[in-house]
Parts: C-alpha cells; sequence; structure tokens
C-alpha cells in the first residue's frame, strides 16, 4: 500500500503559552508602554500633518473662503478626527492590557500567542488530541511540550 494513502502531514496551531515572572511582566510593560509612546507621537503627526494641509489651502484661497474651500478644510479635519480616534482606540486597548499585565499573579500561565506546527495524521489517530498541543515558557525558555506531538 502506498505511504501517502495511509497518513496525510496537516498543520495545527500551537497555544503559546508564559509563565508569568517578574521579568516577563517587566518586558510586557515596557513594549506596552513603547506601542502607547508611538501612538501619542502619530496623533502629534496626524495633527500636524492636518494643521499644514489646512494652511497651504488657506494660503492658495480667497478671503472670505469660497464654500468649496470651506468644505475642503472641514473633510481633512473630519478624516484628522476618524484617524485619531483609532489610534486613541489602540491606546486604550494597550492601556487596558498594561493594567491586566499588572494584576497576573506570579506563576500564573497565560495564553500570549499562536504558532503552527506540522503533524502527521494517520488512520486510528485521535484528531482531537493531535489539536491540542501547547509550548510553555519562562522568560524566553521552553519548559514543557504538551499534547500528542
Amino acid at each position: 500500500m502506498d505511504d501517502a494513502q495511509t497518513n496525510l502531514l496537516l498543520k495545527r496551531p500551537v497555544a503559546l503559552k508564559v509563565i508569568v515572572t517578574a521579568r516577563w511582566k517587566e518586558e510586557m510593560q515596557q513594549q506596552l508602554q513603547a506601542q502607547i509612546n508611538q501612538m501619542d507621537a502619530q496623533v502629534q503627526q496626524l495633527d500636524l500633518q492636518g494643521q499644514r494641509a489646512i494652511m497651504e489651502i488657506q494660503k492658495q484661497s480667497l478671503v472670505p473662503l469660497p464654500p468649496s474651500v470651506s468644505q475642503q478644510i472641514e473633510n481633512i479635519q473630519i478624516q484628522v478626527n476618524q484617524q485619531k480616534s483609532e489610534i486613541l482606540e489602540q491606546k486604550n486597548q494597550a492601556l487596558q492590557q498594561m493594567q491586566q499585565v499588572q494584576l497576573l499573579d506570579l506563576e500564573q500561565e497565560v495564553v500570549q500567542g499562536q504558532m503552527e506546527s506540522f503533524f502527521r495524521l494517520e488512520k486510528g489517530d485521535n484528531l482531537i488530541q493531535k489539536l491540542n498541543v501547547e509550548i510553555v515558557m519562562r522568560d524566553g525558555v521552553v519548559v514543557d511540550i504538551r499534547g500528542d506531538v
């Protein structure tokens, strides 16, 4: 019998868990704070770009501003505000994550992400067990691989 007919090579998700340590908490806080700082800079940049665009339009227009130019300026302000609110929503999420990280107990296991791995599936295998695999890490070092590898 041909080997290809008796098994399949499949891809599965693998949960990536970390054991909460003081070092991990600190690193997570630093990463989140860096993201927050970057978002603050993006908001400032958006404000500046919006102001420059409006000033350019005003320079090139008659006074009083025709309705079409006023509408153009209003559209820029609406666009800037929409982009700012998206960034501020992301910032809010990062701030909430910072609070959640602070509240985690040391030695607690938390899911930090997901990876993929390949596995062979043969007749008679329990697919549910084959799909239920996770990696556990402490400060970047794998301490356990759980499941039917």
